[in-house]
């Protein structure tokens, strides 16, 4: 019987009840060779992306000018320390998000947010192109208000630009950032392991201002 994966996010009493310790993960970044957990250095800040796939947007973002470590997991649920086949089931509330630490001296939040609006379609609900699912949401998780801040405000900024070309209301979240789960060692860095992998992740093409000169 052909499998439906659940579009509706499950609740604290509906969600599988996870376990207690967490899943077993690389211990560095396999590009760069930087600690995964840290500790990382003094004058860097984290925010989380979640963009469909993470293996596609995890390469992205290492890939920006001064971020420092990524990392994919799982986030944003209720299942505690969540293995790959569980989040995909739908049933632990989670969605792949990918941990950025970055130094701001270099690259900003906004300039982050940039390239998240633009690195894929936020219009598509529970589901990032052929990729359908609650764990394909697209979300920003933010560490302090000035990140709540920005987020917002390139997401108006984005809205109009995306309004122009024809597109829906950018379903992404916004939100305070949850308790981030590591995936498994395997999907660390899965791209740069295996150069001819999966990606789905593809942007509107639809420019971004913020970053460029607009004030958020």
């Amino acid at each position: 019987m052909f499998f439906k994966r659940p579009l509706d996010l499950p609740n604290a009493t509906t969600a599988l009840p996870g376990r207690p310790n967490a899943i077993p993960t690389a211990q560095r970044h396999f590009v760069n060779g930087e600690a995964l957990k840290g500790p990382y250095a003094d004058g860097l800040e984290h925010a989380y992306f979640a963009m469909g796939c993470f293996w596609g947007v995890e390469r992205i973002l290492w890939q920006v000018p001064g971020v420092v470590v990524t990392a994919v997991g799982y986030q944003q649920g209720f299942t505690p320390n969540a293995s790959y086949e569980e989040v995909c089931s739908g049933r632990t509330g989670h969605t792949e998000s990918v941990l950025v630490v970055y130094d701001p001296k270099v690259v900003s939040f906004a300039g982050l947010m940039k390239v998240f609006w633009e690195g894929h379609d936020p219009t598509q609900g529970m589901r990032q192109g052929n990729d359908v699912g609650t764990q394909y949401r697209s979300g920003v998780y933010v560490t302090n208000d000035d990140q709540a801040q920005i987020a917002q405000a390139s997401k108006a900024a984005y809205q109009i630009e995306l309004s122009k070309r024809g597109f829906g209301p950018i379903t992404s979240e916004i939100a305070s950032a949850g308790t981030f789960y590591f995936a498994e060692d395997y999907h660390q860095q899965y791209l740069a392991k295996n150069p001819g992998g999966y990606c789905g992740i593809g942007g509107t093409g639809v420019t971004c201002p913020i970053g460029v000169g607009v004030t958020a």
